[in-house]
């Protein structure tokens, strides 16, 4: 896979790698966007993983994951503020992933 310039980027080539929905943060879970389903996120795979540095501003720090589902092997996206601007509550989950 290439290496994206920006989220966009990241999100267009995951999304043509057939990642599409957004895993959506249910507490200490992450819910797939296709059967449903809470997953805690050790279950979860992460397939990709891109960081992006805010250069000029720290504000624009962000991290895009392509997950698969366990339950059904649906792929999605998790994007997120990094830094000072991040969820810290998504950050604590994002933190438990198996990379």
């Amino acid at each position: 896979m290439d290496v994206p310039d920006s989220e966009s980027d990241a999100l267009r080539l995951l999304a043509d790698d057939g990642y599409v929905g957004d895993f959506s943060l249910d507490g200490e879970s992450l819910g797939c966007p296709h059967c449903g389903r809470s997953h805690r996120p050790e279950q979860l795979v992460v397939r990709h993983t891109f960081r992006f540095e805010g250069d000029t501003d720290p504000g624009d720090e962000a991290i895009v994951l392509g997950l698969e589902c366990p339950a059904c092997g649906a792929r999605g996206v998790v994007v997120s503020a990094y830094g000072l601007d991040a969820d810290p509550q998504l950050l604590a989950v994002l933190d438990r992933l198996n990379r």
